[in-house]
């Protein structure tokens, strides 16, 4: 079976395809498209003549497989998998090993052994938190997958077999609001993709939320999913979240509470946090960190109003765009003013950015720019919107975000 091929990520990961010392442990949210990214190494091993028989997958999410819950039936299901004659190095792939506890002992034994060259998924933090972490130190590469961003979107479209609209506007507003799920771009109808998402929401909280937490008051964290869900991109801190609870809500929850219904949905890639960087310090800071969705179908499949508040959508796409280019980001702060965003792929190297949907007013426009006055190194800096013709002032680099992302560009 042939899968769409999403090259950013196999570029990141093909150097070490043949690495027997370091296990490829491939991050993300639950059906962001993790099993088909090692589908598509497994192919491309075997069209550079590997024999299919050096390689062993297996998918524990698979209805043969959910007996297998510990190390022991794990290592007796890929020993049965693994040709008895089979030579040189072998390939092991595990999907959602999540699924099995404790199974770091016998992966590392795999590798230890040698002759092994190791892919390993996990749909949630759980898997990098506790024993491989401690055990792996060193010995394990992370590489983290998004959903599809707005040019895999329209890739798809096309691997598919489906129509891409020539008016790109068209295409982007469709994916603004039906997110970048893999899955449900095979389906035609916009209720049966939101159908879609909101399974897998449920799946994400039946497998990831609660097999790994136990969470006493399940109205509650609810109330705390959707909340953050429904207010992605704004300026969050445990301090106003506690008022807005105990005291518009009515919702009782304590602070080492929330703090942990937080991190949990945190830990299961459902939010990322983007913490403040203030420019003047070069320091992060605690308070006021804003979450993004792992898919912007999460806002639109739990909510009855489909407007786009385009403010924090376009932020949304691009934090996970940049993310997938390998990027750092930190919101910035430069004294009373803030800078949406500040991109780091190395230590010193920073990349400014502005977001809006226009500047077509001067106000607006005014505004974007005025964090950038405040700045004082020389950095690039960028200001994305919609706007079809880009315009220059004081060096900035204004960019159509549309066109940016469906052209897979990256930051100069």
């Amino acid at each position: 079976m042939q899968v769409y091929r999403r090259e950013k990520y196999l570029k990141a990961i093909r150097g070490f395809y043949h690495d027997e010392g370091m296990i490829k442990v491939i991050m993300g949210v639950r059906r962001c498209g993790k099993s088909c990214l090692m589908r598509s190494i497994a192919d491309e091993l075997v069209e550079s003549g590997v024999p299919e028989s050096a390689i062993v997958f297996i998918d524990l999410d698979a209805r043969g497989n959910r007996s297998v819950k510990t190390p022991d039936k794990l290592e007796a299901l890929i020993d049965s998998s693994t040709p008895a004659r089979a030579g040189g190095t072998k390939y092991l792939f595990i999907d959602e090993i999540q699924n099995v506890e404790g199974f770091e002992d016998l992966i590392n034994g795999y590798r230890t052994d040698g002759g092994w060259s190791i892919f390993i998924t996990g749909s949630n933090s759980y898997l990098l938190s506790g024993e491989l972490a401690t055990k792996l130190t060193g010995r394990y590469l992370e590489f983290d997958v998004f959903t599809l961003d707005f040019a895999e979107y329209l890739g798809m479209k096309r691997f598919l077999g489906k129509p891409v609209n020539q008016k790109l506007s068209l295409e982007f507003s469709e994916y603004l609001a039906l997110g970048g799920f893999p899955k449900a771009v095979e389906y035609d109808a916009e209720d049966e993709r939101r159908i879609y998402i909101r399974n897998v929401i449920q799946e994400i909280f039946e497998k990831d939320v609660k097999r790994s937490n136990k969470i006493k008051n399940v109205s509650v964290f609810n109330a705390v999913r959707d909340y953050l869900i429904n207010n992605f991109g704004s300026p969050t801190s445990l301090k106003n979240l506690l008022t807005h609870f105990n005291d518009v809500e009515k919702v009782p929850i304590k602070r080492e509470t929330l703090n942990r219904y937080i991190q949990i949905l945190v830990d299961a890639k459902i939010l990322y946090r983007c913490s403040r960087f203030d420019l003047k310090s070069r320091r992060s800071l605690s308070r006021d960190e804003k979450y993004y969705l792992a898919d912007l179908g999460f806002y639109f499949a739990t909510n009855t109003d489909a407007r786009i508040s385009y403010g924090p959508a376009l932020e949304n796409i691009t934090y996970l765009y940049l993310r997938s280019l390998g990027y750092v980001l930190s919101v910035g702060r430069i004294g009373e003013l803030e800078c949406d965003f500040i991109a780091r792929r190395s230590f010193g190297e920073y990349r400014y950015i502005q977001i809006a949907m226009t500047i077509a007013e001067r106000s607006t426009e005014d505004r974007e720019y005025r964090p950038f006055e405040k700045i004082r190194d020389s950095y690039p800096r960028y200001l994305f919107t919609l706007d079809p013709l880009p315009q220059t002032r004081d060096g900035v680099r204004h960019l159509n975000l549309m066109e940016f992302i469906a052209q897979g560009d990256d930051l100069g």
